[in-house]
């Protein structure tokens, strides 16, 4: 499919649709730009946000993610989070190594919660998410990944952690069952379907300092807690916890917000002893990522903020240092596989796997960017974004398909 033919493509479906399309494909080996469409006009990513957290994690974090940072004073053990997703959180790998320290350390516990001024969300967070597994809130040493999981059986509900069984309230029969969170406060009120079935809902809580505290207390059987007032982190050591690729793996593949904001949380700890994802934006701007054709507008780690605004030709020109960062045969398995793993598992099948990279998805808004590989072995990079669109976006993931499938075999 030539480039004249692929830019009609993207005007009828513009037409079509009422939508706008954003496509530069471009040859690495070559240095060599071969379709431009819109490449240069700013785009909503979503989650193709986390394609700059990844890097910037590449860049910053090194091979193991730092778990806690703390220090030893006579018979007191003080301790701070350095964002770390991972502790006791169940859709990640873990070896237990904070859990081990914590509950087998001869001092006694406290945490310090000072490096963390970070709202719970992000700018142009949708508040209304905040029921949604998706929409966990930030915080320096999450807990089972701030978010409680209740397994309902007909008119009982059991919750881990169990810390929230006093919370749960029954509520009214309907024809489905939810659990509903209370927006201010971890209130959670079990609605019973009509139908007694076994289910799981994953929510989030609502996070405070002394949550921290007393979870922590509650899940180690020992007491910790809360310093209130500022602690000097002179001296302070860092204990390293799990490979980090097998956090890059969970967001990449299946696209986990929550993963992605801790980690810029974790980068910006690296650069300063605060936990504030501008700190970590703001260095990659001015340095790995200054030379990109059109400067990011980027406010948050996961994507889902409505503030991101990237070009396409930026997001290729970002997946070509990741490329020269990361050997391929370490990078390919971390993302999303066409026909194989995470968000496009469904998608993209073939004799082989051909597209290697990552999704993005908000309301009228779909992308995915990454490596194409062409039947004829020729390793492409790419960004296909559509934005504003009022179609269903199954018909816009089609239109997509057919697209770089057309690229697979002809390029």
């Amino acid at each position: 499919m030539s480039p004249r033919a692929l830019q009609k493509t993207f005007r009828q479906t513009e037409a079509a649709l009422q939508e706008h399309v954003g496509f530069v494909l471009y040859d690495p080996l070559k240095k060599e730009k071969l379709v431009d469409y819109n490449g240069s006009t700013y785009f909503t990513p979503a989650s193709n946000t986390k394609i700059f957290t990844f890097f910037t994690s590449l860049k910053l974090l090194g091979d193991s993610i730092p778990a806690l940072k703390y220090t030893v004073r006579g018979d007191s053990l003080i301790f701070w989070g350095t964002g770390d997703p991972s502790f006791l959180y169940p859709w990640v790998y873990t070896d237990g190594t904070v859990y081990t320290y914590l509950k087998g350390a001869p001092q006694q516990l406290y945490f310090a919660a000072d490096n963390f001024p970070t709202a719970f969300y992000g700018p142009g967070w949708a508040w209304d998410d905040y029921n949604d597994y998706y929409a966990s809130e930030r915080s320096a040493l999450p807990i089972y990944g701030n978010l409680a999981a209740f397994t309902t059986a007909g008119s009982t509900a059991q919750v881990v952690p169990p810390f929230f069984r006093t919370s749960i309230l029954p509520g009214i029969i309907q024809k489905k069952p939810a659990v509903i969170r209370d927006l201010d406060r971890n209130q959670f009120v079990y609605h019973p379907g009509v139908q007694a079935s076994t289910k799981t809902f994953t929510i989030p809580y609502k996070t405070s300092p002394i949550l921290t505290a007393q979870l922590l207390g509650d899940t180690l059987k020992r007491v910790v807690t809360l310093l209130e007032k500022p602690v000097a982190r002179l001296g302070a050591q860092t204990l390293k916890g799990i490979p980090t690729d097998s956090l890059y793996r969970v967001m990449m593949q299946d696209s986990d917000n929550f993963i992605a904001e801790q980690l810029l949380l974790a980068c910006a700890g690296v650069l300063s002893d605060t936990l504030q994802p501008e700190i970590a934006i703001d260095y990659m701007k001015k340095h790995d990522l200054r030379d990109l054709a059109d400067v990011p507008v980027w406010k948050d780690g996961s994507g889902l903020s409505r503030y991101n605004l990237f070009t396409p030709r930026s997001i290729v020109q970002l997946w070509e240092k990741i490329y020269h960062t990361v050997p391929r045969e370490r990078l390919f398995p971390l993302l999303a596989i066409g026909g194989s793993k995470g968000t496009i598992r469904n998608y993209f099948k073939g004799d082989a796997p051909y597209i290697y990279g990552k999704t993005g998805t908000l309301s009228n808004n779909h992308c995915l960017s990454g490596f194409l590989v062409a039947k004829s072995g020729r390793l492409l990079i790419f960004s296909f974004m559509h934005n504003n669109y009022t179609a269903s976006t199954a018909i816009i993931r089609q239109h997509m398909q057919e697209t770089l499938k057309k690229i697979h075999e002809n390029y």
